[in-house]
């Protein structure tokens, strides 16, 4: 197990998760399917889809979002980057079941990633799928890159951060000296393992996860092709508003290169 799960106390959940329980129905290019991570419990993935030629992302999401929120955003993908993208939630967000944990959006990653396969290979897609993590779901994407090097070609994390302890004490929750050391050691032997390409991409006036975190991962990550991709003027939420031809011709170029 994850020492993560040192961070799945009442007074550090309470401010690091914002589970949001609603969910509009699907536009006419995507479907829902359901994830069994536990016994009752399901978590919801939203698979827009643009051609079964083309290669696929799973997006773990960041924190105060869900799935829906990605209805307008997907035809981007498909059109700036030609992708498919499978937006997973976590548990307790838009349609599904449950209450979010450090443990199990680290556990939950390894399901969601198998049944997302299985998912694309029934409906006869191409079966290349990269793993994407914005913000909070750079924790779920880290832990896959790291577990399955020969199966995913490559890493994109958006406004994401190498430690999530870091971003704890920032925001002023209290989390024990010696329980930081052991996560963070964790982080660092985990990012140092991940061999897989990866893209970074970050606004250098985000205040909530600061650019220096991008460039730890930058240092960090044991890959030998990686890349900073540094969007100037935006903050943790504007990333993508800020430089939509800029940021998904970095997409595009990472995953067709």
């Amino acid at each position: 197990m994850s020492y993560y799960n040192l961070l799945d106390l009442p007074q550090v959940l309470q401010y690091t998760f914002y589970p949001i329980k609603e969910c509009r129905d699907c536009p006419d290019y995507a479907t829902d399917f359901f994830v069994s991570v536990d016994d009752g419990v399901k978590i919801a993935c939203r698979f827009f889809a643009a051609n079964p030629e083309f290669p696929s992302i799973l997006f773990f999401h960041g924190n105060g979002e869900i799935a829906s929120d990605y209805d307008e955003i997907a035809p981007y993908f498909f059109k700036h980057s030609k992708v498919n993208l499978i937006v997973a939630e976590f548990r307790g967000y838009g349609l599904s079941d449950g209450n979010p944990t450090f443990a199990s959006i680290i556990s939950d990653a390894h399901k969601t990633y198998c049944e997302t396969l299985g998912e694309i290979s029934r409906r006869g897609y191409r079966s290349e799928l990269w793993v994407m993590g914005r913000s909070m779901g750079s924790v779920s994407a880290l832990e896959l890159a790291k577990h399955y090097p020969k199966e995913i070609p490559g890493l994109i994390i958006e406004s994401g951060f190498p430690y999530a302890t870091r971003i704890a004490r920032r925001m002023g929750i209290p989390v024990p000296a010696a329980d930081v050391k052991l996560i963070e050691d964790e982080c660092l032997q985990k990012m140092r393992e991940i061999t897989v390409p990866a893209l970074i991409i970050h606004g250098d006036n985000d205040s909530l996860v600061l650019i220096d975190e991008a460039y730890t991962l930058e240092r960090e990550l044991g890959s030998a092709e990686k890349r900073l991709f540094i969007v100037s003027g935006a903050d943790h939420n504007s990333v993508m508003a800020m430089d939509i031809a800029g940021y998904f011709s970095a997409i595009r170029e990472f995953i067709h290169r």
